[in-house]
Parts: C-alpha cells; sequence; structure tokens
C-alpha cells in the first residue's frame, strides 16, 4: 500500500428520526423499504419462569409500516408460548426475530416486515439513567446485528425508556450511537466482490418514538450521529495499515478533516520544528525510523463559552501516537507486532473528539496535542542505556526501547502544561500490565486531582465506556529512580507496570489537574460483538465528548 494511497472513510449508517404513530414520516425517515421492526422487550422480574418477558411500557400495539394502500400494520404483541419454546427471556443481548408477525396488510400485498423483538434486560425502578442508556445502546446494536443485509430497521423507543435514559435526547442519541457502531465495517481495502462496499447490515435506521417530544427526538438523533462519526472516525484511523498511515499520513488526514470545522485550528510541527522546540522524547523515539515525526496541536474555540473569574476554561487532551510499535531494539515477538497499528488510539481519539466540538457545541476551550511516530529498530534506534532529554530539561533513561508511549507523551504533557489549562487528560494504549489488571473492556484511570477523576469517571459512566481508578502511592515512585538520569522508562520487573508508567507522566503535569487513562485494554476488540467491530474501538472518544459538553466551574 503506498503511503499517498487516498484515506476512505467507512460509509456509516443513516440514522434518521420519526414519531412512531406518523407511517408517513416512518416512510420519509426510511427512505425505501422497512424490512424489519424491533420491538424492546422486558426481562420478566419473578422469581420463577412464570413471569415471563414482556414489551416495554408505552409500545404502540401496531406500527404502521408504509403509507396508503401499500401499508402494513404490524403486530407488536408477544407470544409468550413461542418466547418459551425458543428460549427467548427478554435478557439484554437476546432477540427472537419473528417473520410471521400477525400484521394487517394493505390491499397491494406489501411484504410484512419481520419483527425483532430485542431483550434489554431489568429495567429496575432505580437504575440510575447512565445504566438505562447503556440498555438502549445495547439494545439499536442487537436490532442493527439481527435486522438482516438490506432495507431499513425501525426501534420503536418508548416515553418509558426515554425517560428511565434522563431525557428524550439522551434516549435517542444512546440509540443512535448504538446503531451507528454496530453497523460499522472497515471494509476500504475489500474488493466490491470480496464483502467490500458499505459493509454488511442495514442500509438505514429510524428511531421511532412513541410519545416523546419531537424537537428532543430529532436533537437527541442528530447528536447521536456526530458522536458516533467521531468515534467511527477514530476507528478508521487506527483500522487503517501501518504502512499507509505514517506520522506524515496521519497529519494530513486528521488536519484535512479538522478542515472547515468551525472554530478548530491546526497546528503541524514537521521534524525540524520538534528539534527546535527539545522534544527529545519523541525524537528519540523517532530515530529508528525512516518516517519522519510529527506532532499534531489543534485548538478549538468556542462560540458560546463557558466563563470562569472572567477566563474561559480550557482542556488539553493528550494522544499517544504511535502508529506502528515494533518494539524498537527491544523488539516484540512477531506475534505481539500483529496489532501494533493500534498503537496510535490514544492520538486518534483526542483527534477525533476536539473535530466533534464545535457541532456539539462544547463551551471550553479544548486543545488537543498527538505527538506522532513509528517505533522500529533502524540503525539510528535509541539503545537500552540512552539517556533522552524531554522538552522541559528532565532526562530519561531509556531500558527499555518497548516502553516508549511514556517517552513520547512526556513531551506531550510538557506542552499541555506549559499552556497553564484547568485540567489535562491524556490517553494511551500504555502498558500491557493494565490489560492484565483490567482486562480487555476497561480503562485505568490515574490522576493527580480527585475531583477530575471523578468528572471523567462520571463522563466514563455516561458514556457507556468502563473505567476503573488505580493508585499513584508515594512509595512506589522509587521504582523509576534511575542511576544515571532523573528517571528511567520501567519500573520493578513485574511489579505494578502500568502505576510505574503513570507516575512517570506524572512527573510532568507539574501540578495541573491531569487524569491519564491507560486505553491498552479498550482500545482493540478481537470480535464483533454489540456496538464493537472487531479492530480499533475509538474507546475514549464518547468519555472525552461527554466530559468537554458538561464541563463546567467546580461549585
Amino acid at each position: 500500500m503506498s503511503p499517498t494511497a487516498a484515506f476512505t472513510r467507512s460509509a456509516l449508517l443513516g440514522v434518521a428520526w420519526a414519531d412512531a404513530d406518523d407511517p408517513a414520516a416512518i416512510a420519509d425517515a426510511a427512505g425505501g423499504t422497512v424490512t424489519v421492526v424491533g420491538v424492546p422487550v422486558l426481562e420478566g422480574r419473578g422469581s420463577d419462569a412464570s413471569e415471563g418477558p414482556s414489551v416495554a411500557p408505552g409500545v404502540p400495539d401496531t406500527v404502521v409500516v408504509g403509507v396508503g394502500v401499500g401499508g402494513s400494520a404490524v403486530s407488536t404483541a408477544l407470544d409468550g408460548d413461542r418466547a418459551r419454546q425458543r428460549g427467548f427471556a427478554g435478557k439484554a443481548g437476546q432477540s427472537m426475530t419473528v417473520v410471521d408477525a400477525p400484521s394487517t396488510q394493505g390491499s397491494l400485498g406489501a411484504e410484512t416486515p419481520v419483527v425483532v423483538f430485542v431483550g434489554c434486560g431489568k429495567v429496575e425502578p432505580d437504575a440510575t439513567a447512565d445504566d438505562v442508556a447503556a440498555v438502549l445502546r445495547r439494545a439499536a446494536a442487537t436490532l442493527v446485528r439481527a435486522g438482516g443485509k438490506s432495507g431499513a430497521a425501525v426501534l420503536v423507543v418508548p416515553a418509558s425508556l426515554a425517560d428511565a435514559a434522563g431525557s428524550v435526547r439522551r434516549a435517542a442519541q444512546a440509540v443512535t450511537v448504538g446503531a451507528v457502531l454496530a453497523a460499522y465495517r472497515f471494509v476500504s481495502h475489500k474488493s466490491e466482490g470480496d464483502g467490500g462496499g458499505s459493509g454488511s447490515g442495514v442500509e438505514r435506521f429510524v428511531v421511532a418514538g412513541a410519545g416523546l417530544d419531537s424537537a428532543q427526538l430529532a436533537e437527541g438523533t442528530r447528536r447521536g450521529l456526530v458522536v458516533a462519526d467521531a468515534v467511527c472516525l477514530a476507528r478508521d484511523l487506527v483500522n487503517e495499515p501501518p504502512s499507509s498511515m505514517t506520522p506524515t499520513r496521519f497529519a494530513e488526514v486528521a488536519s484535512a478533516h479538522a478542515e472547515g470545522r468551525r472554530g478548530v485550528t491546526v497546528e503541524v510541527w514537521d521534524e525540524q520544528r520538534i528539534a527546535d522546540e527539545r522534544l527529545g522524547g519523541l525524537l528519540g523515539v523517532a530515530r529508528g525510523s525512516a518516517e519522519p515525526p510529527r506532532l499534531l496541536k489543534f485548538a478549538y474555540e468556542p462560540v458560546d463559552p463557558v466563563n470562569a473569574d472572567g477566563r474561559v476554561l480550557h482542556v488539553v487532551l493528550v494522544g499517544k501516537g504511535i502508529t506502528f510499535d515494533s518494539g524498537g531494539l527491544s523488539l516484540k515477538t512477531a506475534d505481539g507486532m500483529v496489532t501494533m497499528k493500534t498503537d496510535m488510539s490514544g492520538a486518534a481519539a483526542v483527534v477525533a473528539a476536539i473535530c466533534a466540538c464545535s457541532d456539539l457545541g462544547v463551551p471550553v476551550r479544548v486543545t488537543a496535542i498527538a505527538p506522532t511516530t513509528e517505533n522500529m529498530p533502524g540503525g539510528r534506534a535509541i539503545k537500552p542505556g540512552d539517556v533522552l532529554t524531554i522538552r522541559d530539561g528532565h532526562t530519561i533513561e531509556v531500558l527499555n526501547t518497548d516502553a516508549e508511549g511514556r517517552l513520547v507523551l512526556a513531551d506531550g504533557l510538557t506542552l499541555a502544561r506549559e499552556l497553564h489549562p484547568d485540567a489535562i487528560i491524556d490517553l494511551a494504549t500504555l502498558t500491557g500490565a493494565c490489560v492484565v489488571a483490567l482486562g480487555s473492556q476497561i480503562a485505568g484511570v490515574f490522576g493527580s486531582d480527585d475531583a477530575l477523576i471523578g468528572r471523567v469517571r462520571d463522563a466514563s459512566g455516561r458514556a457507556g465506556e468502563g473505567t476503573w481508578p488505580l493508585p499513584l502511592p508515594d512509595e512506589y515512585r522509587s521504582h523509576i529512580d534511575s542511576e544515571i538520569a532523573d528517571m528511567k522508562n520501567v519500573g520493578k520487573a513485574g511489579q505494578a507496570g502500568a502505576i510505574a508508567a503513570a507516575l512517570l507522566l506524572a512527573r510532568f503535569v507539574d501540578g495541573v489537574p491531569w487524569v491519564h487513562l491507560d486505553i491498552a485494554g479498550p482500545a482493540r476488540s478481537d470480535e464483533d460483538n454489540g456496538i464493537l467491530a472487531k479492530g480499533g474501538t475509538g474507546f475514549g472518544v464518547r468519555t472525552l465528548l461527554e466530559l468537554l459538553e458538561g464541563y463546567r466551574p467546580e461549585q
């Protein structure tokens, strides 16, 4: 693949909204033949099997699909006997497709859509709004995956679930995000005859509100499309082959994507500028590669800002951008390199997030910094035992060249703190130790400020992205002490690897409230499941956007 090959965005699922009781609106939103109607079903709350699943309250008895003589009134009634026979209990993620659902067909004999009963689990009375939003995201994903390979899918969203999700807008946003992310396929390098084109699955998705405010339904769908598009951009950037998504190409593609976005400006530093700015960590890692490094600096200025004491609040995002990580001279195994194009997930996330800020009306200043390079074992590569000097003058002894992310982040965090922001958030696929500790679905959260950690975790809860706090104990600071430099880039063998990496990063924020997200686990999925597609997940984009949208002065 040529490094200058065109970058092609993955096709996004089209999503529109309609009132569930308006057949003309549904037909217009579908833009074609409706082949699937999704009905949300709650799991029975009884202690025995006698209380089976039930259709969510507020779902209409029928949904009319099509207009005039070609319309069909599709029944949403759930046959309890059939559900028991097929083992459908309404559990989250379950679905039951009914092809011969009773209906009243139009006089032209229009083909009746299949009905997919979508399990939502037990939505208890004390369920949080975050819990219910997650239910709706998963329900939409389940419908997309069960909905076949053509036509439009309609998901009925009743007021009972929308209210439990906190608002109609939030419910519609959750459904939209779930549908689009589940439909995502990275097929730009497949031929048309080999599963190429726009991917598989339904062609159009309709959020059909039952008794919901139309304005909120429309706005929630719009915002959901903005968020989902940002996540899919991050996925596309990460999934691109590493020889075509080099640091230079990443800078070009990211800059082009930001072009024309209200309030967003872009600065790209080439190798000479990086040297002039004394980014010794980034330059050191880049030495082993034939591809020159780049540093991306995006800035967003809000149209309607939030002020605190007469100034606009400012959040800086820093993302690790290793476009391919061989490990350098501390070479990875062949198997260990297979997924290492994913090592730029942090940079992809911060770029995608800042590009969505204007469309979401984010009210704070945002800067995104992405130090970007390959980590290769070329003849000029840094060697174990070398010492690198970071922008702020601190020195790091490199004992393992495969612990390179913290070296480039040290420069990125130094640049961030020099902007004197209110908060710094960094994202990095930093350590395998964090995957060992938390698995593949949860990011580790470290930080210097408990209030900011709380904000980030609240945002991740609203976004439906798993995070868990990990400590930065003073007792472990000596783990990264070096005999010849200010610090070394590894801790004690087999001990607290994720903590050691975070403790190194902490030395470069100099009192600015800071949170580090180690996304090494959830940045990639090994299978298609729910809203995830195999490959890059775009993890962190939704959390960042939730955080930035709701960022306000501390009370």
